[in-house]
């Protein structure tokens, strides 16, 4: 059963059509990565899933509950809670320690410090760098920086993790290493995962490839 469900979503940028009757799904522990080439309509579809951009034709469905008809603050709740996110550049408060930055899900959720701290631990010894977290952003390396990325993405066990350009800042061998580190790790918690990416070999490790061209899907893939 699938566990992210989009149908026919439309959105327009002025007078550019950026998503044209897109459908996507994607089920638990699925890897489903999302290629084409700039201005194709791929991150535009990544934030209409992950209820970022709301579309203005066509719906998404999460669990079966309809969720991009919610207001914006049902919206963003719903991305604090079920969702987590991998971007580019990690994105990681520089301020905070790597510790704090992976907890801060848990934190924004409620979690008592202690129980976060706790968690934020475990998902760093899962990533293979448990010794990294007193340590702040700018003193790890962009590879270490991207696994304590993914941590954070899946430190509050969320239904689906969206990466968009992962490894795109890595060079290879780093970028494998994330990429392996992601997909297992999801995999293991049973979530699904929707990675935007323009390299074939990110593209390789999915189940499943979605091709987009023009805000269009027009072609699929699978891998397995």
């Amino acid at each position: 059963m699938n566990l992210l469900v989009a149908d026919r979503l439309r959105l327009d940028f002025g007078s550019t059509r950026a998503l044209d009757g897109v459908s996507f799904e994607v089920a638990p522990k699925e890897i489903v990565a999302v290629t084409g080439s700039s201005g194709s309509g791929k991150s535009t579809l990544l934030h209409c899933l992950a209820g970022i951009l709301r579309p203005e034709g066509g719906t998404v469905h999460l669990g079966g509950e309809r969720i991009d008809d919610l207001p914006e603050a049902g919206r963003s709740a719903l991305r604090r809670r079920d969702f987590g996110f991998v971007f580019q550049l990690g994105e990681l408060i520089p301020e905070l320690s790597i510790a704090e930055n992976v907890s801060l899900p848990l934190r924004l959720a409620g979690v008592t410090r202690k129980d976060a701290t706790r968690q934020a631990a475990e998902a760093l010894a899962r990533l293979e760098i448990a010794d990294l977290g007193p340590k702040r952003p700018a003193q790890v390396s962009g590879g270490q920086a991207q696994r304590a990325a993914v941590a954070r993405a899946l430190v509050h066990r969320p239904k689906v993790v969206f990466a968009d350009e992962p490894t795109g800042a890595l060079d290879t061998t780093n970028g494998e290493r994330v990429l392996e580190a992601l997909t297992t790790a999801a995999r293991e918690q049973g979530a699904a995962v929707v990675i935007v990416t323009h390299e074939a070999r990110v593209a390789a490790c999915a189940d499943r490839e979605v091709v987009m061209s023009n805000g269009q899907v027009i072609g699929v893939k699978d891998r397995v």
